[in-house]
């Protein structure tokens, strides 16, 4: 390994750093890559290898471009160079810095304006579509975004997309070559209305560099060092775009884990990180392996899932200490698996872990129904992550314009815990959450965010008004700087990634889920395995996963675990219990629940009970429960097993509770169903009612 070191004099700010941050630090010159694992602290490391710099008097704080993916790691990175005392240095995301360089370069290059940038390609696809007359709904229009994306990203044009799309082996609802038409009548609409996609601020930004040297020259002048953080998300075209910012010098830093991945269907190619060595045969390579993060119990799991595969990375060794082993949980459907996991987090919320720091994570956003409703019956709060940003959401900007509107009019009366809940009440704002789930419950939790951060700035800031209050949130805004809210977080893996809570729970993680039915190539099955790693990774403290063996109640069980979870469950511990799930579902297929006598008529297997076998409980009172809340269920436009499960009402059916404690020791029946269905239930268990 070549090391490139400055010779200026170490300062006090490396002496917090771990002997690998610290060689990262110190590799001031010249192009280095740093391959650092989950949690192995890479943000500090390159933000403190930045601040050195500039204490030496290597780098001019001007003359630094670091870039990331997302707002939110730019503003962090910002926030914590301006800690170390650089704060005058460039942080941004790549689109941010090349379309800040457009607006400057493009109306004194070419004599106007800078096409509008769009906030949606929906709109324009649905425009193409149409002059192609292809029948699109919203779930086509956002595949078509998707694919536009995709080629945009990866340097192909709608003439080349349908071979393109081969060799990628891209699935989309319509053909190849339908795509492609649309693709290009997107392309004329967009240019007719003078408007450009976030694609485009890269393109024209990289055919500004590249066509106009008077251009490129003054940017390289203004940029000599760059550093590049989740290098393995690299696109061909951002890639493109760093070389021509470069201009053929290598002082660049390079940071990523390939073992994360996730992101080969937008384009991300993770060769840029693995090749980076190759490229620049000279460069400085160091690997950050202390996870600082999560407990050995949760490192030891997540790095024996990639052990042995081609996605291995850097092998991490935990500097916390023991905690929690985690938990492997089957269930028998994905009912029991979310009220499992809902009833493990209200144990979690009792032994004083926040909502905040509990999260539920899945591999696509269809699986969050189940936890939403298992969640809202035990009166849990809850947010769904990976919708639209916080600040882009219409509710957060009709309400900060309103909050605008009334520090400028001076009718605000007191602190800004004091007005905001006043000016929320104009938009119906209440302080108690709504019934049920779904963008209603999306709205409630966006505006009760911005009350409770209005508790925590007039805490912070005693003699602060309103105005203050807005300032506060416009610096939000420019920063991505959501406010967290005092809830569970519900989200897919992807839209989890580099985040990070106490306790995580990773559920629905059986096989044909993870890896997803749709990953065929070896390629694409690795990815899900990377994906699952990154799941992992997120826990601190406590990490249980989960699985279903059917998806209804009462369905045939036959999904087992995902195979990615082989090596920590054990073959043969993986074996037997799935032989062990056959025995039992033949068990209760064949035998009475009863006596245990074999069954034999269809009727008998159907109630798993011999015909001449009493129930356990009165089958008059379950079928009075049953037609309650088959009258529920209806009036409430729910599916039956929202209201309650066949099990549940079984076991009501059996114990016959009368009254309220009798009623919350039964196990499906939560605070919050008692509140909703108590009076009701106690009402049929009487003989009133159905």
């Amino acid at each position: 390994m070549t090391a490139n070191h400055a010779t200026a004099p170490v300062v006090p700010l490396l002496d917090a750093l771990d002997p690998e941050q610290r060689q990262v630090a110190e590799a001031l010159r010249g192009p280095v890559r740093v391959l650092a694992g989950a949690g192995t602290g890479k943000t500090r490391a390159i933000t403190h290898r930045i601040a050195h710099g500039v204490a030496t008097g290597v780098y001019a704080p001007t003359e630094v471009l670091a870039l990331s993916f997302t707002t939110r790691a730019a503003g962090e990175m910002r926030e914590r160079l301006r800690v170390l005392g650089a704060g005058g240095v460039q942080a941004r995301t790549f689109h941010s810095a090349a379309l800040r360089q457009l607006r400057w370069f493009w109306p004194r290059v070419h004599g106007h304006e800078l096409p509008e940038l769009v906030e949606s390609k929906l709109p324009i696809l649905a425009k193409a579509a149409r002059r192609q007359r292809v029948q699109a709904d919203q779930a086509t229009l956002r595949d078509l975004a998707s694919e536009v994306e995709w080629a945009k990203v990866s340097n192909v044009t709608p003439e080349s997309y349908a071979r393109a799309a081969a060799s990628h082996s891209r699935e989309v609802s319509l053909q190849p070559d339908v795509v492609a038409r649309v693709f290009a009548s997107y392309e004329e609409v967009k240019r007719e209305q003078g408007r450009m996609d976030m694609e485009d601020v890269l393109l024209l930004t990289a055919g500004l560099l590249d066509s106009d040297e008077a251009v490129a020259a003054q940017v390289r002048r203004q940029y000599k060092w760059f550093v590049v953080d989740e290098f393995q998300d690299v696109s061909p075209l951002q890639s493109a775009l760093l070389d021509l910012w470069l201009g053929g010098r290598d002082e660049i830093c390079v940071v990523g884990d390939p073992a994360q991945t996730i992101y080969s269907f937008a384009g991300a190619d993770a060769r840029h990180l693995r090749d980076f060595t190759t490229r620049f045969p000279g460069a400085t390579s160091v690997e950050l392996v202390r996870n600082y993060r999560s407990t050995p119990e949760v490192v030891e799991c997540a790095n024996k899932v990639l052990a042995g595969s081609p996605s291995q990375g850097v092998s991490m060794v935990a500097q916390r200490p023991s905690g929690p082993a985690p938990v492997f949980r089957p269930a028998a459907d994905e009912v029991a698996e979310a009220d499992a996991v809902a009833q493990r987090v209200q144990q979690l919320r009792s032994a004083g872990v926040p909502a905040s720091q509990v999260a539920v994570l899945f591999r696509i956003n269809a699986q969050s129904e189940r936890f939403e409703d298992a969640l809202a019956a035990r009166g849990v709060p809850y947010v769904l992550r990976g919708a639209r940003r916080f600040f882009e959401r219409p509710e957060i900007r009709q309400a900060i314009t309103l909050l605008r509107g009334a520090a400028r009019s001076g009718t605000s009366t007191g602190s800004p815990s004091e007005d905001v809940p006043g000016v929320l009440s104009q938009m119906g704002h209440t302080s108690q959450p709504p019934e049920g789930r779904g963008e209603v419950r999306n709205r409630w939790e966006s505006l009760q965010s911005l009350a409770d951060l209005a508790a925590e700035f007039t805490a912070e800031r005693p003699g602060a008004g309103l105005g203050d209050f807005v300032d506060h949130l416009d610096q939000r805004a420019s920063e991505q700087h959501a406010p967290v809210a005092d809830a569970v977080t519900l989200a897919t893996i992807h839209a989890a990634k580099g985040l990070e809570w106490d306790a995580v729970f990773v559920a629905g993680m059986h096989d044909k889920m993870m890896p997803i039915a749709q990953a065929r190539t070896s390629a694409e099955v690795e990815e899900e395995r990377r994906l699952l790693y990154v799941a992992l990774t997120r826990a601190r403290d406590v990490l249980e996963v989960s699985w279903a063996a059917a998806r209804e109640p009462g369905g045939r069980g036959r999904r087992g675990p995902s195979p990615f979870l082989a090596p920590v469950l054990g073959e043969a511990a993986q074996t037997s219990q799935g032989a062990s799930q056959r025995t039992r579902r033949n068990r209760k297929a064949l035998h009475c629940r009863e006596c245990g006598g074999a069954l034999s008529s269809p009727a008998e297997k159907k109630t798993g009970r011999c015909a001449g076998c009493p129930a356990a409980y009165d089958p008059a009172v379950f079928e009075r429960l049953r037609a309650w809340r088959l009258e529920r269920a209806t009036a409430d436009k729910v599916p039956a097993f929202v209201v309650f499960t066949d099990a549940t009402l079984e076991l009501l059916a059996e114990h016959a509770p009368h009254d309220e404690a009798g009623l919350l020791a039964i196990a499906g029946v939560g605070r919050k169903k008692l509140e909703q269905y108590g009076d009701d239930v106690l009402a049929v268990l009487a003989g009133e009612g159905p």
